[in-house]
């Protein structure tokens, strides 16, 4: 185990209880008051060529498409899934850098903060983002559009909002 300590009320804590914000090691507590964590499972995992880019932003290589593997249990839930085309795709940041409260925003360069953004360092690692769905095979999703890296778990699979404006 290993100790820091915690910049907000001095206490040493495990790292697994810190968020790094600003190159600061602040406490879970002084993050989030009582909050208790939430327990969430993986449904699968995003294959694609596609890799964090070594520059602050971005995303390299791919062709645009991704393979969206799920758990073979999680079969019974994909039921009519090809008849849509648009899903929404939850997914977990499990490659996100320790996170800056404000910077250039890597479109535009304006500064901002974490909530103004698309940036992929936040403190709840969570993304989400609307696909194009091009077809099914077995558990696997083939989908167009989304953003994820090679390797992120997926939590959760929607109906897209687009749907919704089409029907």
């Amino acid at each position: 185990m290993i100790l820091e300590q915690c910049s907000r009320c001095g206490n040493w804590m495990d790292r697994e209880r810190l968020c790094i914000v600003d190159g600061t090691y602040t406490c879970t507590r002084c993050m989030y008051g009582d909050a208790e964590p939430v327990r969430i499972f993986p449904i699968g995992v995003v294959r694609n060529e596609s890799r964090r880019s070594p520059d602050e932003f971005g995303v390299v290589g791919g062709n645009g498409v991704s393979r969206i593997e799920l758990i073979p249990t999680q079969r019974p839930f994909l039921y009519k899934i090809e008849d849509e085309e648009y899903l929404t795709v939850i997914y977990y940041l499990h490659l996100a850098r320790p996170v800056r409260s404000v910077f250039k925003r890597g479109m535009d360069g304006k500064t901002v903060g974490v909530f103004a953004s698309r940036t992929p360092d936040r403190l709840s690692r969570l993304a989400i983002q609307e696909v194009r769905l091009r077809r099914v095979d077995g558990t696997t999703l083939i989908v167009e559009g989304l953003d994820a890296i090679d390797g992120s778990p997926v939590i959760d699979i929607k109906l897209g909002s687009e749907a919704l404006h089409c029907r």
